[in-house]
């Protein structure tokens, strides 16, 4: 995506907002600098703004119209620019043929680093000088309007009906949305004009299938939905298209997916698919159970426990929490999401405003941390919630976690949105109208995160060259906001576009889309505590059997940190 194409997919009064935020900036600038020498913005915060406004009002960008705005000395200045071009935030482009005379424009890195910006901004503002509280996100999220937004409409026919032999091949998963999209398999059958042929599996089957496919000549499928950690493995080992060989990617309209659940889908700056399913994993609790004890919602690890002691009543038939603790799979995403929930990567990754920095990834520069402070506190924390647990905890993973809190039998239970219609859609469960939504309470150095998880739909790298435009059209239809709004209406309880969240019909479907949308205002959504490198899968299994042994008892915690510790080492090839 250029710049030009960034620019375009802005909406007009995200772009508004960020010149705003703009001048803020470089008034304060002013008014520090004008009550001390001391206090001068830097020369890179000067040229950066200099460059954003002239790309958003349309002026051209010279080397020394952005040397004048910087205030620095000549020789500082060039060098500066010169420093950040290197960086890549800074693109240069000819004006003659002969390359003398050359424009200055902000590389897109540079401009999604000021989106972010601006909004981080404006919502410190909010919260800083409107009475010590953010602006209310019913009515505002950054760029647009929720009291404004207007219903989706419905998914039109396309004008050419698809053209493909045997019709589309589509693999998903055996989860509820995927589920959704196979019951409305006549409706899209009409929309793209030809026969769909829908393959489910469980999440290892699916793996496995899909790592199939790709060894074959040529695919078996025009479209494959693939788990977020995946992305990077899959990418690496030419298993996905790129989606830029494939399209255009503005035809898929970035902006309008949730930010984790869109920067997820890339790996080496380059996307593999589309986000279908943004589903990141929330702590669900029962709203009555809570007012009836007088207890207030958990926001920290601590109150979790303290909330979990007090609702377990195991000889009334209920227990304080369910989690993913079975063995293997399932019991790894936990321990991946606990350190997290103690602000610690199951990478060194660099910290950034927003959490920890994935940009880097394909580089392979990163070693594991499991071993740390943080994960002693992590199996210290899994430990704990063992004591308010049903008994059969040790086997419990995706489904089996939520069909006791559906049924009543749980107080609290972590579970990703997409399994919400267990009990949302179910008159009987007294879970029904009585859950609470929140990101994952926090431990002592950690921060409240939602972790994303989720599937994109993506083009497999061997599909025929005849096969690829028409996979392309029908994967753009199955993406669209009138899919997703779809989905929803028909049972699904995710979500990766802001546009569909905010439409009224769908917010009123359910109070998850209004929690999850807050949540992504807020910075809580966070796919790196999953990182999706080639490793991810591997990594996660040995956590989920070293710390399985040591919830049983089996072996110790510091134990059980240093061979999931050593294991994880021995996965990691070194540096290309």
């Amino acid at each position: 995506m250029n710049e030009e194409t960034f620019n375009q997919l802005m909406p007009p009064q995200a772009r508004a907002d960020m010149l705003s935020v703009l001048s803020f900036i470089e008034e304060f600038g002013d008014e520090l600098e004008n009550s001390s020498d001391l206090l001068a913005l830097t020369p890179n915060l000067r040229i950066s703004a200099h460059l954003i406004r002239g790309h958003l009002e349309g002026r051209l960008i010279t080397m020394t119209s952005l040397i004048g705005a910087s205030r620095a000395p000549y020789a500082t200045a060039n060098r500066r620019i010169k420093d950040m071009q290197e960086a890549g935030l800074i693109d240069q482009r000819p004006r003659t043929a002969t390359g003398k005379s050359f424009s200055l424009h902000p590389s897109v890195h540079l401009m999604e680093q000021w989106t972010q910006l601006a909004s981080r901004v404006h919502r410190m503002a909010s919260a800083h000088f409107n009475g010590g509280a953010t602006t209310d996100t019913t009515e505002y999220y950054y760029g647009e309007s929720y009291m404004k937004a207007k219903s989706i409409p419905p998914m039109e026919v396309l004008v050419e009906p698809l053209k493909l032999a045997g019709g589309l091949r589509v693999l998903v998963h055996g989860d509820p949305t995927f589920m959704v999209m196979d019951n409305l398999k006549r409706q899209f059958e009409q929309t793209i004009g030809t026969q769909i042929h829908q393959r489910a599996f469980s999440i290892d089957r699916l793996r496995e299938e899909t790592m199939r496919n790709a060894n074959r000549k040529s695919s078996n499928y025009d479209i494959i939905a693939v788990d977020l950690p995946w992305v990077g493995g899959f990418a690496e080992s030419n298993v996905l298209m790129p989606l830029d060989v494939a399209m255009d990617i503005a035809r898929i309209d970035p902006s309008d997916f949730h930010t984790a659940g869109w920067q997820a889908a890339h790996w080496n700056g380059r996307a593999f698919g589309i986000p279908a399913q943004t589903t990141p994993e929330l702590l669900f609790y029962r709203k009555d159970l809570f007012t009836r004890a007088g207890i207030a919602p958990p926001a920290t690890t601590h109150e979790l426990l303290s909330a979990a002691k007090a609702l377990h009543n195991p000889q009334r038939g209920l227990h304080g929490i369910a989690w993913n603790a079975a063995r293997g799979t399932a019991l790894g995403h936990t321990v991946l999401m606990t350190l997290a929930d103690f602000g610690q990567p199951i990478l060194d990754l660099k910290p950034n405003a927003g959490g920890f920095d994935t940009q880097d990834l394909a580089k392979r520069n990163y070693r594991v941390t499991i071993d740390t402070a943080a994960g002693l506190q992590a199996a210290e924390f899994l430990n704990e919630l063992l004591k308010y647990s049903p008994p059969d905890i040790l086997s419990m993973s995706w489904y089996e976690r939520i069909r006791p809190y559906a049924a009543g039998r749980i107080a609290m239970a972590y579970g990703y949105t997409l399994l919400a219609p267990y009990f949302e859609l179910d008159d009987a469960s007294p879970a029904n109208g009585q859950t609470g939504y929140l990101p994952h309470p926090a431990g002592p150095n950690g921060a409240p995160i939602a972790p994303v998880g989720g599937y994109v739909m993506g083009i497999p790298a061997n599909l025929p060259k005849e096969r690829v435009a028409a996979a392309v059209e029908a994967l753009l239809v199955f993406t669209s906001p009138p899919a997703q709004k779809l989905y929803v209406q028909n049972g699904s309880r995710t979500n990766p576009r802001y546009s569909v969240g905010s439409d009224p019909d769908v917010r009123r479907l359910s109070p998850i889309f209004e929690a999850v949308d807050a949540m992504s205002w807020r910075d809580e959504l966070q796919f790196w505590p999953r990182p999706p490198i080639p490793e991810i899968c591997e990594i996660i299994q040995i956590c989920g059997e070293e710390f399985h042994d040591m919830l049983r008892g089996i072996i110790s915690l510091q134990k059980a940190l240093r061979r999931a510790q050593e294991r994880a080492d021995a996965t990691l090839a070194p540096p290309p």
